[in-house]
């Protein structure tokens, strides 16, 4: 599996990643005449290499010509309606998504009828697509990221002075990791926070990789310190245990009536958290009670907080980071003697598959053939197996 590591280092920017990634191979003409599969014009490119303190990199500046601002609508509607890959539209409308509903909220505004102004313009319509267009021909499986640095001080828009990181910069790196810089200056613009967020799986360390290539974009500060550059590092990763930085958030009940446990774990599970335990325990006085816990990726957690205030009794929670290691699973389908039905595939350190049918199959099939479900459970492994030996 191929991955890249973004290591931003002194922050993260639109063009800061398309420089990264023409550094790491991407053809210049390639990624230009992709980008043409757009219906906009009335831009240039100017591709360079450049210095950055001791580092050169690629340097990408677009310039634009008589552009109006856009709202999300239009550009959902313009990336849509092109002639690029299904993928490439799919991606970038996930990120033009994710900063739409940032700036949403920092507008009060309809998210159709948001008003992007600087992420709306055709700079940041191709800094986005060009992003996802570079990782596709690399042929990035999983994109990882570093902590996150964020710059002080104030800056002008067309929304007026506003600080920085700007509002909808800060709302989209909600559940990322970040830190204060000590820098006087953006670090992280609403484009490149959109594309990180939208994009990475985690945020930490280097993940373990052969290291195959690395790549620089130079951003538009000469003189900065650190040099004003975003690193990128591919690599491959044969290890089948995954790592995952998440957070546990949990929490004691004494005074709660267990019946609602069950409608609480179906609330939480349709927010997206990985798992939801209640473990019985002795309190102070050795008052028995219910230990809640709940296992989330750090985006969610302001989701979870609410569900736990608002249907439990607890008055306080606690939230623990944790690191969590897994062996690394997609979701496949296999022929049975049912027909088609889902599986998921695990892979072990060793290397060998290991094929595991889904529960709600198993069920959907039980209740159709009136059938017992370990039955039908026994009959899909079995059938699995066979095929593996075949």
């Amino acid at each position: 599996m191929k991955i890249a590591y973004f290591d931003c280092f002194s922050g993260i920017s639109g063009d800061m990643t398309l420089g990264a990634l023409l550094d790491l191979g991407v053809p210049e003409d390639f990624l230009l005449d992709e980008l043409k599969k757009l219906p906009v014009g009335g831009y240039s490119f100017e591709i360079s290499r450049e210095k950055r303190g001791a580092i050169s990199g690629v340097r990408v500046v677009i310039r634009v010509f008589d552009q109006p601002p856009r709202t999300y609508r239009d550009i959902r509607d313009l990336i849509g309606g092109s002639v690029l890959s299904e993928r490439v539209r799919t991606r970038s409308l996930d990120i033009f998504e994710r900063i739409a509903q940032a700036e949403s909220r920092v507008h009060q505004t309809p998210v159709d009828e948001v008003h992007f102004h600087e992420v709306g313009a055709v700079d940041s319509i191709l800094d986005v697509v060009g992003s996802v267009v570079g990782l596709e021909r690399l042929e990035i499986d999983k994109v990882f990221s570093s902590r996150v640095p964020l710059g002080r001080g104030l800056i002008r828009t067309r929304h007026g002075t506003i600080p920085v990181p700007a509002p909808a910069t800060v709302m989209l790196l909600e559940g990322v990791p970040v830190y204060d810089s000590g820098v006087e200056r953006e670090l992280v613009t609403p484009t490149g926070a959109g594309i990180l967020s939208t994009l990475a799986e985690s945020f930490g360390t280097i993940p373990e990789m052969t290291l195959t290539s690395v790549g620089y974009g130079a951003g538009r500060d000469r003189a900065s310190d650190p040099p004003n550059l975003l690193r990128i590092m591919t690599g491959e990763s044969r290890d089948a245990l995954r790592q995952r930085q998440l957070l546990l958030v949990e929490t004691s009940i004494d005074d709660m009536n267990p019946e609602f446990y069950n409608y609480i774990f179906e609330r939480l599970f349709d927010a997206g958290v990985l798992d939801v335990a209640v473990i019985p325990v002795q309190m102070k006085k050795n008052r028995p009670a219910a230990l809640l816990r709940v296992l989330v990726e750090p985006a969610l957690e302001s989701a979870v907080l609410g569900i736990v205030f608002q249907e439990t009794t607890t008055l306080g929670v606690r939230i623990q980071e944790v690191r969590r290691v897994e062996l690394r699973r997609e979701e496949k389908t296999a022929a049975t003697p049912f027909g088609p039905c889902r599986v998921k595939s695990v892979t072990t350190p060793e290397g060998e598959e290991r094929l595991i049918p889904e529960y709600e199959e198993c069920r959907r099939i039980a209740k159709e053939r009136k059938l017992p479900i370990r039955t039908v459970y026994e009959e899909i492994v079995l059938s699995v197996r066979n095929c593996g030996r075949a």
